[in-house]
């Protein structure tokens, strides 16, 4: 087995609470007495995708919750799946967490989770491979990819093709524009992964919602209003959110520090876990007030 998908099976509880007048079902991973971290997924995604990495942060009690409208969480009822609607319900369940909660957030959970970093203050803020500036502003092939897209989300959520946007196809497509590994083993398993998750969206309409938000969205704009200290993990071959744009993103929050990692993409928690972890693990170990 690679080393990256190597690991001893953690702790984990499965509830369902209600959040901000939300349904929404929660994976807690880890030491229930230890320091939580509340963790949020990426576009498409699900709680599963952040277990390899929560799996290697024995240290901390890691909250993922399935962000609702995705996994099994059912939609918003009374907002959209924007990055509004998201925040205030992430802001929410960090304040059920207490005032010592830390936040992460990967790829569109980045920027929900730097909105609510700049009005919810957690203890600290890491971003995995955050979106520095909109897709829709993107260039090249890059940007002709997300506009490809796009026209095929609305086109099909207009024509009520919810088998065109679940199908198999749209998830390796997905796996390979964000995976860069060269270990078969595990860039078979990230397809696996994105096979299995990808199509668990619950409805077209929540779909296409947050995903004109993960387009036209960024951390950035939000970035300067964030106080709490920021560890950003990046991959230095991500085709969606390049290098010079977390260069930019770092240098717009008051405290930040970048890390990149040599040979790797849009999927550092799937491609190098351990390696996050041990970042995580070191960033927030050394806050004032850490445990030693």
């Amino acid at each position: 087995m690679t080393a990256a998908l190597r690991v001893g099976a953690p702790r984990t509880g499965r509830a369902e609470r209600t959040v901000d007048g939300a349904r929404t079902v929660v994976h807690t991973v880890g030491d229930p007495a230890a320091p939580p971290l509340l963790a949020l997924h990426g576009l498409r995604g699900s709680h599963h995708g952040l277990a390899p990495l929560a799996a290697r942060l024995p240290g901390l009690r890691v909250v993922i919750p399935d962000l609702p409208g995705f996994g099994a969480s059912p939609p918003f009822t009374d907002r959209a799946h924007d990055v509004a609607g998201y925040t205030r319900w992430a802001a929410a369940l960090l304040r059920d967490l207490g005032p010592g909660a830390a936040l992460l957030g990967h790829s569109f959970g980045s920027v929900v989770a730097t909105a609510t970093a700049a009005t919810a203050a957690p203890r600290a803020l890491v971003l995995l491979n955050p979106i520095a500036e909109p897709a829709s502003a993107a260039g090249g092939v890059t940007g002709a990819g997300t506009r490809l897209t796009a026209l095929l989300h609305e086109g099909a959520a207009r024509l009520r093709l919810d088998g065109v946007l679940r199908h198999r196809l749209l998830a390796d497509a997905a796996t390979a524009t964000m995976a860069t590994t060269t270990d078969p083993l595990l860039r078979h398993w990230i397809a696996d992964e994105h096979r299995a998750r990808f199509g668990t969206f619950a409805d077209v309409r929540s779909l296409l919602e947050a995903f004109r938000a993960a387009g036209s969205g960024s951390a950035r704009s939000w970035a300067p209003r964030v106080t709490a200290p920021v560890l950003l993990l990046a991959g230095a071959r991500d085709r969606v959110a390049p290098v010079a744009g977390q260069h930019a993103l770092a240098a717009a929050f008051p405290d930040a520090r970048l890390v990149l990692l040599p040979r790797t993409g849009h999927l550092v928690h799937y491609e190098a876990p351990a390696w996050a972890a041990r970042e995580i693990t070191g960033f927030l170990g050394g806050l004032p007030g850490s445990p030693r």
